[in-house]
This record gives C-alpha cells, sequence and structure tokens, in this order.
C-alpha cells in the first residue's frame, strides 16, 4: 500500500505541475461561475421604493392622491409633475394620467393611463404588472365606495383602508418544499460537476496514456508492483486531483458566490466525493480502453459536454421536457444534480439523496472493476 501510496503522490505532483491542470481546474471554473449565473439569474426585481417613476397628472384629485400612494407601496419613488418638460432622465419610467382623471373617474367614465419606459424585456412587464396593480386597487375602491352610496373623498378612502377586511388569505406548508434552481445556486454547482469531469478525464487520463505509450508502465511490469497496486495509485491520484476541484470550488461559491449548500452539508460532501470517485473510476477505464491521447481528450470534452447537457448541469432540468428529465435519472450527471437540488433547494433531508449515492458507488465499482482488469502495462 506504501508503494501505492508513493506512485499515486508523484502521479497527482506531475498532474499539477501542468499549466492547463491549474487553468481549468482554479481559473476556468470561476469564469464560467459568474458567466452563468449572470445568464440564469434573470432581471433583478426590488420590492423596495427606490424604483423613480414620473406621474404626470395634469389635475389634482382624491385619486391621484390614491393612486400615488398605492405606486409608493408597490415600490416606486414617485415624482408628481403636471407636465413633462424635457425627456424624462433614465430610466425613463412615466405613467401619464388623462385631464380630469378624477372626476371622470368617479363619474363613472372610462380612463386610459399610460406607462412607458425607456426599454423593455422582462423588467419593463414586471413594472407594468405592478403599475397595473396599483390602478385597479384603486379603480376597486372606487366601485366599492359607489356600491355603497358613499362619496369618493379622502376621508371615504380612508375609512375603507382601514375597515376590515372579508377575505383573510391563510398560508401554510403544503409539504415538501419545490424550487426551481436559478442563478448562482444551479451555475455554481452545476459548472462544479461539469468541470470536474472534463478535468479528471482530459488530464488524468491523458497522463496515464502517455505513460503507458512512452513505456513507463512497461517498466514497472518488471517491478514487485502488482497490477492492483498500479491500479490503485492511479485511481487514488486521479480522486484526490477530483476533491481538491471540488474542495476549491465549495468553498469559493460559498465565500465569493454566496451560494447556500443547504442544512445537510455532511451529505453534499459525501455526494461530490463520490463524484469524484465515479470520474477516477471512468478515467481509469477509459485511459486503459482507448490508444492514444488525441482518443482520450475527444471522447472526454464530448462525453463531459453531452452528459451536462443532458443531465441538468446547464440548465435546471426541472424546465427541460419530460423525456429530457427521464433521460437524466439514468445518467451519471443527472443523478449528482438531482441528490444536491434536493438537499440545497427542497432541503430534502439526507434521504433525498440516496438514490443518487447507490447509483454512484455502484457505478463506481463496476468501472474501477473494468479498468483495472482491462489495464494495459503496453
Amino acid at each position: 500500500m506504501n508503494v501505492a501510496l508513493h506512485l499515486a503522490w508523484l502521479d497527482l505532483r506531475r498532474v499539477l505541475r501542468q499549466r492547463e491542470t491549474w487553468l481549468w481546474t482554479f481559473v476556468m471554473p470561476l469564469v464560467f461561475f459568474y458567466f452563468f449565473g449572470m445568464l440564469q439569474s434573470g432581471p433583478r426585481r426590488s420590492a423596495t421604493p427606490n424604483e423613480a417613476l414620473i406621474l404626470e397628472a395634469p389635475d389634482g384629485g382624491v385619486l391621484v392622491d390614491e393612486l400615488e400612494a398605492r405606486l409608493v407601496e408597490r415600490g416606486f419613488a414617485v415624482e408628481r409633475v403636471r407636465q413633462l418638460a424635457a425627456a424624462p432622465p433614465s430610466p425613463g419610467r412615466v405613467l401619464t394620467l388623462p385631464a380630469h382623471f378624477s372626476s371622470d373617474l368617479l363619474a363613472g367614465r372610462a380612463v386610459a393611463l399610460d406607462f412607458r419606459r425607456d426599454s423593455g424585456g422582462s423588467a419593463f412587464e414586471y413594472e407594468r404588472f405592478r403599475v397595473t396593480r396599483a390602478a385597479w386597487g384603486v379603480l376597486a375602491d372606487v366601485v366599492a365606495l359607489a356600491a355603497e352610496g358613499r362619496a369618493g373623498t379622502a376621508e371615504e378612502f380612508a375609512k375603507l383602508r382601514a375597515a376590515p377586511r372579508s377575505v383573510e388569505v391563510v398560508v401554510q406548508s403544503a409539504g415538501e418544499r419545490r424550487a426551481i434552481a436559478s442563478g448562482r445556486q444551479q451555475a455554481v454547482p452545476g459548472t462544479m460537476v461539469m468541470f470536474t469531469m472534463i478535468v479528471l478525464l482530459t488530464a488524468s487520463g491523458v497522463a496515464l496514456v502517455g505513460d503507458r505509450r512512452r513505456g513507463l508502465l512497461r517498466r514497472l511490469a518488471s517491478t514487485p508492483l502488482s497490477r492492483a497496486q498500479l491500479a490503485a495509485s492511479k485511481w487514488l491520484a486521479i480522486f484526490t486531483l477530483g476533491v481538491v476541484q471540488l474542495s476549491y470550488a465549495v468553498a469559493v461559491g460559498a465565500l465569493v458566490f454566496e451560494v447556500d449548500w443547504g442544512p445537510d452539508v455532511a451529505m453534499v460532501a459525501l455526494v461530490l466525493a463520490l463524484w469524484a470517485a465515479f470520474n477516477a473510476s471512468l478515467a481509469l477505464a477509459l485511459a486503459s480502453l482507448v490508444a492514444s491521447e488525441a482518443q482520450v481528450v475527444g471522447l472526454s470534452v464530448l462525453g463531459a459536454n453531452v452528459l451536462a447537457a443532458l443531465g441538468g448541469c446547464w440548465w435546471p432540468i426541472e424546465v427541460a421536457p419530460r423525456w429530457m428529465q427521464e433521460l437524466a435519472s439514468w445518467l451519471p450527471t443527472g443523478w449528482v444534480m438531482n441528490a444536491l437540488h434536493r438537499l440545497m433547494l427542497f432541503h430534502s433531508g439526507p434521504q433525498g439523496a440516496w438514490t443518487a449515492v447507490v447509483w454512484l458507488s455502484l457505478a463506481t465499482l463496476g468501472l474501477a472493476g473494468l479498468g483495472a482488469r482491462r489495464l494495459r502495462w503496453e
């Protein structure tokens, strides 16, 4: 065992001396953490009154005051003007009321509001929804007062707001928490899983094939070292590199990108350790079957990207078609991403990851046995 450990340490040192290993293990994942996290985070939505909105109201009136108050409740910092003298400053949120807005609405006549913003997109739709909600709230109060035969004065609106509501909303848990991963909660684990597979298969697989091509394994065959000891040393070196890479990604994700790894950190660590072990066994088996370094790189990069896409590393598998979700349940990337989502987002407890633990363990043992049996000295 000491010989195997010594060889594993030498292999690990050799792989870590390569600049490509450092680049793809410690640098590029950070770039992808940020890039994919930004793409999947969506627009920032704030419920605090820090979004400037210009309320263009040619006339005053009690309903203008009511609408302004509701806009403030919806998270806008309202500036009321009678008429815009120039183009509004960026971001240019302007809500224009028609002349005689209060008197026409109280008299039962239709009025039209015009909301404009200098840019569109989902942020505009969200803001228009909030403006519409405020406007419909004012209209509902007008209808309620008219139905009771009460005048539309500021005092009557104040009494209406203070009156007890006949409808009460009660919120309680409906069972297991369900959420779709987004932003960095999806990007960091997904990128980490993908890059671990790419680095372990390429860097370690190329090194093992290169040792066989240069005759290093043949020379080791002349020593008392057994095939099992050689396979164990290679596997241990690859596994250790995977643990280093995953530990680094978890630490950076928590400290820099504010990723919440959930309450069951020990189970997350077990799943990630098994992911490193699985890729170590897969790298050993792959390098034992192919004939050249080019084949290792080609199969590793193509296979890792396909498995990452189909297994839910690039996007939440919950938003994919049903057939893709079913396929992910048969893929190793799908096993580990499903386990991480259950532990991090659904808070399902350690039992939520046992399926992934079992499948990863069985696949690791099977691939390790295949790699050890097919390990060629030349």
